[in-house]
């Protein structure tokens, strides 16, 4: 296992915090991810998109073994993934994700579901914690909801929840699928605004979404998925106005008018 220090370095110097290299991912027969080659810099924002069913999110589910991969190399932070239960925890610390759903424990309280992680698996003092967990609720802007539950809030207000939660364990790399997908449409804006704030303060992101407004404003590159395979990567502009596949062109025909 290699050492977090060991980060291999592009040729600017700036480090590589995820690689996969020829992943291949099959359920039973089906292969649902086909020699995926994909390298991330710290620091760097990802929009990944598709349509249904193209990989997205096994893709990044796979970066933090939520989902196992059967070929092929992924490392973050210099740590190769294997499926040893301390490798798997050492990868865990290192990445947030952030889902569609929200995820949230429906019996603890806001305050409570973000002291969690940080207590039982950083072994924090709880007093800690508490101070940690009202900071990141502060930053998401919602630290007036620290004592309510799940339940009683919009479903934008348990997003950003789950974006403290995920940050509460100061992760270099922050993963969502779909986090506004299950959402009101006047409740997007309030998760946006604050996935935006974390990609100006550098936060490494990869992000499955149709938020085509936020990949133009946020990304460094988006990249386009279709049956298992990367079809075509670039930055923004070149993206949307000069996409080279005939298959992101189809696609951001539908998705943009």
């Amino acid at each position: 296992m290699k050492n977090t220090n060991d980060t291999t370095v592009n040729d600017d110097n700036t480090p590589w915090v995820i690689e996969l290299a020829d992943v291949n991912k099959w359920y039973g027969q089906f292969h649902v991810l086909k020699d995926i080659n994909l390298k991330v810099r710290k620091g760097e924002k990802i929009v990944i998109c598709g349509p249904s069913g193209s990989g997205k999110s096994t893709m990044i589910r796979c970066i933090n073994y939520l989902e196992e991969h059967q070929q092929g190399k992924i490392s973050v932070a210099g740590q190769d993934i294997t499926g040893d239960l301390k490798n798997i925890e050492l990868i865990r610390k290192e990445v947030g994700m952030c889902f569609q759903h929200f995820n949230l424990f429906p019996h603890l309280t806001v305050l409570e579901n973000c002291t969690l992680a940080p207590i039982w698996v950083k072994k924090m003092p709880k007093k800690e914690a508490n101070a940690l967990a009202m900071q990141y609720l502060e930053r998401v802007k919602i630290p007036d909801q620290a004592h309510k539950y799940p339940g009683q809030l919009s479903g934008g207000q348990q997003q950003r929840v789950a974006i403290a939660r995920s940050l509460c364990m100061n992760p270099q790399v922050m993963l969502f699928d779909e986090p506004t997908s299950a959402l009101d449409p006047e409740m997007v804006r309030e998760v946006l605004d604050v996935m935006v704030e974390l990609a100006n303060e550098g936060m490494t992101m990869l992000c499955v979404t149709h938020e085509m407004g936020f990949a133009r404003q946020v990304a460094d590159r988006v990249i386009f998925m279709d049956q298992g395979e990367i079809i075509e990567e670039n930055n923004p502009q070149d993206f949307f106005d000069n996409p080279k596949s005939d298959r992101t062109q189809l696609f951001l025909q539908q998705i943009l008018h």
